[in-house]
């Protein structure tokens, strides 16, 4: 019987994994196998059973050695079976692949010569243990497949639950980088309006300490003003004191010669002396009751200006005031080589750009102020240009005239009350351009002017080319330098004291009516200036204006009728439509500012009182206009 060893041709390892699953592994050499699972996971395929194939194992390493011996068979058999029976090696494992012709190749050297008979009882123990190890084989292949499957579950199980705890993590931190973002966005806002409520805070504590040094300087002015007013009374009347003593004495000495020379004289000379004295005595009463009285209309030689005599005073004193400040501007650009045409086209656009808007007004207001402080440029030279602008600006009417007149004697106002200078330089320009703002009046006289030209050109008419301007082109000039003085006289700002205001336009009335003559001139000239002002004066005198319209339509109305002539009809229309209508009784187009603000005035409010009211015309003061104010219109009615 021959003896037969299976030994596999390939190693018996691979890949750390061996060919023959021993069932007595220990636990260590299980760690190991699934280790090398886990590092190098392969796939097993279920092992194929070889049929016919008995192998045995055995502890020794020597091969092992069937010998097989019938008696049954002849003794030569026997031999020759020895003799050709060959020593096969063979190994504990057998290579398993998965392709059929690896297998059939694998199984053609296992191919053994077994012997024809084998015993019952041997085959079928070789057959249980073959089977059993087959079992016990598959049954450790089924375990470490469903280890390997465990592991790669919880593997695969332990991969998600990291990537979700990374995603966890990553979304942790964005959420805390938002909410760090979010809050230092808080804090700077918090911080920025923390910081602009300071700023606003400094700024408002600026503004009031501003305020405060401003009305501290403003009294102080106003004090030294008024002590030097009353240091320059009190020498007027120490030097007028002076004077009296002087005459005094002087008429003292005169007397006593005259007694001296009288107690020498002869009873004769005495007589003569007295009667001399009594003709001297008479003569000096009559001159006094024939002497003027202060409000009788001045007139020049020949009787060619029609005014009165304070008009007259006021007129030279703003044409004075007006001279020096020219020869000023001039001595102070001689020297200086400077565009100005720059700044007087702004200060234009500034005029051209008030509109009826309370807004509008204050903002057009401070900017003009904001040009006159400007250091650059002296600000004499700019109020002048200020003063040129709004006259070339108003001579030529348009749709908006009253409102834009009405919103601008607003601005005038608001820019007078902080450079007073500015009211005075505008007044003097209206009288260089219209003679009847003063009011006067000038007379045509042959004599004194020889042709009509010459009378023309003295009562303002333009030239151009040669030729002089048409009679309703100068009208149109006239009606608009009034409207645009009316509009100035009745402006009223709450807080802001307008310096020729409602009374100075009283006192014009006055002054015009008691004055001037019904003529086409004066006609047109007293219409627009009532077409402006006539409201804001009835709601200031109410009755008192009433009759002085009640004077106009008795007396000035019915000399410009009595005149007969036909250019005039026009105006005396306008002036009985005005009058008869109550046109006064109704607001002037444009007269309100529109959006009215209560805080409209609040940069201005802050002017002190003394200052303001010490910044009225210096005529005020005087007796003669305190004297005539009462009683302006005595000769008139």
């Amino acid at each position: 019987m021959g003896m037969v060893k299976l030994e596999p041709k390939c190693s018996k390892i691979v890949n750390g994994v061996s060919f023959d699953p021993n069932p007595n592994w220990s636990f260590k050499e299980l760690l190991s196998e699934l280790n090398s699972l886990e590092s190098k996971p392969f796939t097993k395929s279920p092992s194929r059973e070889i049929r016919g194939v008995r192998k045995r194992e055995k502890i020794e390493k020597k091969a092992f050695v069937m010998r097989v011996c019938d008696l049954d068979f002849v003794e030569s058999d026997c031999e020759d079976e020895i003799d050709s029976g060959s020593l096969v090696p063979s190994s504990k494992f057998v290579y398993i692949s998965d392709s059929e012709d690896s297998e059939d190749e694998a199984m053609q050297p296992l191919q053994v010569a077994f012997p024809h008979k084998m015993g019952v009882a041997e085959g079928a123990f070789h057959e249980l243990t073959h089977e059993h190890k087959l079992g016990v084989k598959e049954e450790q292949r089924n375990q470490v497949t469903a280890i390997e499957a465990q592991l790669v579950a919880m593997k695969e199980k332990y991969t998600s639950e990291y990537a979700q705890s990374l995603k966890t993590i990553d979304a942790n931190r964005e959420m805390d980088r938002k909410r760090d973002t979010h809050y230092q966005r808080k804090i700077a806002v918090d911080l920025d309006n923390h910081l602009t409520a300071i700023q606003r805070d400094h700024a408002h504590r600026s503004q009031i300490e501003e305020r405060r040094i401003r009305d501290d300087a403003a009294v102080e002015e106003a004090k030294r003003k008024e002590k030097a007013l009353h240091e320059e009374n009190l020498r007027q009347q120490k030097a007028k004191a002076e004077e009296e003593a002087r005459r005094e004495a002087a008429r003292r000495v005169e007397e006593s010669k005259i007694a001296e020379e009288a107690e020498k004289a002869k009873e004769a000379a005495e007589k003569l002396a007295k009667e001399k004295s009594a003709a001297a005595s008479a003569a000096t009463q009559n001159v006094l009751s024939t002497s003027p009285a202060a409000d009788v209309p001045i007139q020049s030689t020949g009787n060619l200006i029609r005014a009165i005599a304070n008009a007259l005073k006021l007129e030279e004193k703003r044409l004075q005031i007006y001279k020096e400040l020219e020869e000023r501007n001039q001595s102070i650009l001689s020297g200086v080589n400077m565009d100005l045409r720059p700044k007087e086209r702004e200060i234009a656009r500034r005029i051209k750009q008030i509109s009826g808007s309370h807004e509008s007004v204050r903002s057009k207001a401070s900017e003009l102020l904001k040009i006159f402080n400007d250091p650059a440029l002296p600000q004499s030279v700019t109020v002048a240009m200020f003063a040129k602008k709004v006259i070339a600006i108003f001579e030529t009417p348009n749709a908006n005239f009253n409102t834009s007149a009405f919103a601008c004697g607003h601005v005038i106002v608001y820019v007078s009350a902080q450079i007073p200078v500015v009211m005075n330089l505008l007044l003097a320009e209206l009288h260089k351009v219209c003679m009847y703002t003063v009011p006067k009046h000038v007379t045509n006289s042959k004599t004194a002017f020889q042709t009509k030209e010459r009378y023309c050109k003295a009562i303002g008419f333009r030239e151009e080319d040669g030729n002089l301007e048409s009679m309703d082109q100068y009208l149109e000039r006239l009606r608009s330098y009034m409207k645009l003085y009316g509009a100035l006289v009745q402006t009223e700002v709450q807080g802001v004291q307008n310096l020729h205001g409602l009374e100075e336009g009283w006192t014009w009335l006055a002054w015009f009516l008691n004055a001037l003559p019904a003529t086409l001139l004066t006609a047109v000239a007293l219409e627009a200036f009532l077409r402006m002002a006539g409201f804001a004066l009835y709601r200031k005198y109410k009755d008192q204006f009433r009759k002085v319209l009640n004077a106009i339509s008795r007396e000035f109305v019915h000399k410009l009728k009595a005149s007969g002539k036909p250019e005039i009809s026009s105006v005396i229309t306008r002036l009985e439509d005005y009058i008869n209508s109550n046109r006064f009784l109704e607001e002037p187009e444009g007269w309100r500012l529109k959006d009215t603000l209560l805080s409209h005035n609040a940069d201005f409010e802050s002017q002190d009182d003394g200052r303001q009211q010490y910044q009225q015309s210096s005529y005020r003061q005087q007796p003669q206009y305190q004297q005539y104010q009462q009683s302006s219109f005595r000769q008139y009615y």
